[in-house]
């Protein structure tokens, strides 16, 4: 799919410094194919309420951010975001498409050489109570509309082809 204006294209690459002063170049990369070369690094999931809103979670005094995380064993992409989204956000994924993966190579750092691979997901989620586990301290309900006003944003292009991607799955502009 040929990305519009200000969304991250296929394989084109994005610079990004991290808060550790680490250089890193990230790629968008499409479901259809084979996920790309790198380490499995988790999955992160754009989560919809039956009512249309976003799901949101914070870690410790951190950003707000899409729930999601690193996998556990040998566990596959859509495990990872099915665990994940119910320890930080409480909440049960009842269906999810794959939006795309964003690979990250560290180019400058401790971490030099290192390529992770992240899967990205559309996901229609049930709320359960909320419950604070392990690192998560909150979870915000918000109207798609405030998102970008709300998330942290890491490779803007690459967060916005996932929402992009996320809004297309459910059919919404």
């Amino acid at each position: 799919m040929n990305a519009p204006e200000g969304l991250a294209r296929e394989n084109e690459e994005y610079a990004f410094r991290d808060d550790r002063g680490q250089d890193w170049m990230l790629s968008w990369h499409s479901p259809e194919l084979p996920p790309p070369e790198g380490t499995r690094h988790g999955s992160d999931g754009i989560c919809f309420t039956p009512d249309g809103s976003v799901v949101l979670v914070i870690q410790r005094g951190t950003a707000w951010k899409y729930p999601g995380g690193r996998p556990e064993a040998d566990e596959d992409w859509r495990a990872t975001l099915a665990r994940e989204v119910l320890e930080e956000a409480c909440a049960v994924v009842r269906s999810a498409t794959l939006l795309g993966y964003c690979r990250s190579v560290c180019l400058k750092g401790e971490e030099a050489g290192l390529v992770l691979v992240r899967a990205l997901w559309c996901a229609d989620v049930g709320l359960k109570p909320w419950r604070p586990q392990h690192e998560t301290t909150g979870r915000m309900v918000v109207h798609p509309e405030e998102v970008s006003g709300r998330v942290r944003s890491i490779c803007e292009p690459i967060d916005r082809r996932a929402f992009h991607e996320a809004m297309a799955c459910r059919g919404l502009p």
